[in-house]
């Protein structure tokens, strides 16, 4: 055998041997993996469990959201068990649309709601081709090591126009193991923060057996709506006593956020606050139980 034969053969054996290793890797990972995707100005944000089922909520604004996956899923794995959009803002949905193209999506969880702009209409037409499931508060998606509970809306906007998208934005909150919580918001309002509280307290006033799903307290918040002032309320801290809250917000976004209100209500509570516009992507690798 030639040397440059065996040159080309030993280069395929390393090439084989790195991937195998990653496989491997990839596969022996027992850790739950949540990341909070710098987009810029938007939400995107990647579930991984230890027995590899991968929740994406949201799409971020343009398609850099392709970018952040391609780093976080082996090229050998294109499977998207869910995708949840929490409501059809361009900075949420347009990286979906391609998400939708490039990944075997095995189901999409959204409202159903329609959004005015030629990206919510795009989405529109291609869940009507390939199917969704309308999200309502009360729902609850489990596998062995995690379940995620809808906790808003509670109507039904399934095919409706709303005149603020953003006042149905789905909040859901994950639990890994009976161990961890994240709360993700969208960009809901105080209002609706304040409505999800009241659902709570009405619920246990008539001792209904299946308020669970109503639980807030959480150790992550994604705060609402980027930081802005208008979510974020007292009331709403203090039934979440969350220990870390994520911002995702753009590097010198026009709309002044985080705000610095937001930020100080926070900051009073307690509460450590991470940053994609200051800190980049912001990763959570969860061991469980808690030490």
């Amino acid at each position: 055998m030639k040397v440059k034969e065996v040159a080309i053969l030993l280069g395929l054996l390393v090439i084989f041997n790195f991937f195998s290793w990653s496989f491997l890797f990839y596969l022996r990972d027992e850790k739950l993996r949540v990341v909070f995707f710098d987009v810029g100005q938007g939400d995107a944000i990647l579930i991984r469990t230890p027995r590899k089922h991968h929740i994406l909520i949201d799409g971020g604004p343009g398609n850099k959201v392709l970018e952040k996956l391609g780093r976080e899923m082996p090229f050998f794995y294109n499977t998207i068990d869910l995708v949840i959009l929490t409501h059809p803002h361009s900075d949420h949905v347009s990286g979906l649309i391609e998400i939708l193209d490039r990944y075997r999506v095995k189901e999409v969880l959204c409202t159903g709601v329609l959004g005015e702009t030629a990206v919510a209409r795009e989405w529109s037409r291609k869940i009507e081709e390939t199917g969704y499931r309308k999200a309502q508060a009360g729902q609850r998606i489990s596998a062995n090591d995690f379940y995620l509970d809808i906790l808003y809306p509670a109507e039904d906007f399934q095919g409706e126009h709303v005149d603020d998208l953003n006042t149905v934005s789905i909040v859901s909150r994950f639990v890994f193991r009976e161990d961890y919580s994240f709360l993700f918001t969208g960009d809901a309002y105080a209002d609706q923060e304040k409505e999800i509280i009241s659902y709570k307290e009405e619920c246990r006033r008539k001792e209904k057996a299946d308020c669970d799903f109503l639980l807030l307290n959480s150790d992550v918040l994604k705060v609402g709506h980027h930081g802005s002032r208008t979510s974020t309320s007292e009331e709403f801290l203090e039934a979440v006593f969350p220990e870390v809250a994520v911002i995702m917000a753009g590097e010198g976004n026009r709309f002044g956020h985080p705000h610095r209100e937001t930020l100080e209500k926070l900051e009073e509570h307690g509460v450590k606050i991470k940053r994609t516009d200051l800190h980049g992507d912001i990763v959570f690798n969860i061991s469980s139980p808690k030490k």
